[in-house]
């Protein structure tokens, strides 16, 4: 998949494209896939409305505090001591 992209309206829904599952989820935090890394998504009352594992698109509502990038292969330590 070429790239991808995440929105968040309002801080009440998000979507995101080019996400190849969704690794765990519960009414706190969802964590999501993707080609590069995780995307950790945290807030409250999150439920995921829509998810298409052949096209990608995912998309989620609650109350959305914030979304996080975790790259593939990057320790803490190495986040720490750059």
């Amino acid at each position: 998949m070429e790239g991808h992209s995440i929105s968040v309206e309002q801080c009440k829904k998000v979507t995101a494209t080019a996400v190849s599952s969704v690794d765990s989820f519960s009414d706190k935090q969802i964590v999501l896939s993707y080609e590069q890394g995780r995307i950790v998504v945290t807030g409250s009352g999150m439920k995921i409305i829509n998810f298409s594992k052949t096209s990608g698109s995912f998309a989620a509502t609650g109350n959305v505090n914030g979304v996080r990038y975790l790259q593939k292969g990057s320790s803490l330590k190495q986040k720490l001591f750059k």
